[in-house]
């Protein structure tokens, strides 16, 4: 199993298809959105190509490969023009290991979920990073289109074996073994 995993996609048009050129590179049998998928939000700039409705539609181009969770930017309209359904958190089993994802702004490093988990997968911050601390492993996915603090617009691979941190090209720039 491999699942793409991208966050904060903010309603950039441009963004979203770079993320369909990805999708189309790496061939994930998932792909899993951390939420704000539609609105910029009142503290960030407005994206690129801002046109949520468009992304709207090239997302629901995937419905059937997409699981969802809803970001502090998404209202309950973003469900009405979503042909998938968006999760508050979602939590799978990959490779013997319990992996939570989430957005970011309820639990992250500082606020765990009330559940044994393996990994935490979350976004929010728009920052990319994989660290470790006390036996779990936090992965932060960045933003696709609003990347903070220099850090660059990115995306996460996670498979049976390893969690990779990834640019928009394609370039790993951290990766981990969880297994």
């Amino acid at each position: 199993m491999k699942y793409l995993i991208v966050s904060d996609i903010h309603g950039s048009r441009y963004y979203t298809e770079k993320l369909d050129n990805i999708i189309n590179e790496e061939k994930p049998d998932k792909i899993i959105l951390l939420g704000d998928l539609y609105y910029h939000g009142p503290r960030n700039p407005l994206p690129k190509e801002y046109e949520p409705k468009r992304v709207a539609e090239i997302l629901n181009s995937y419905k059937e490969e997409i699981l969802a969770v809803r970001g502090n930017c998404d209202a309950e309209v973003d469900q009405t023009i979503s042909e998938f359904k968006i999760e508050e958190n979602l939590v799978l089993e990959m490779s013997g290991k319990k992996i939570f994802f989430t957005h970011g702004h309820k639990y992250n490093m500082d606020n765990l979920p009330n559940e044994r988990i393996d990994m935490l997968v979350y976004g929010h911050f728009h920052t990319g990073f994989i660290k470790e601390k006390e036996g779990i492993i936090f992965v932060n996915a960045g933003s696709i289109t609003l990347p903070k603090n220099n850090t660059k617009n990115s995306y996460l691979i996670i498979d049976e074996e390893k969690v990779f941190l990834k640019d928009i090209d394609g370039n790993i720039l951290e990766e981990k073994r969880y297994v």
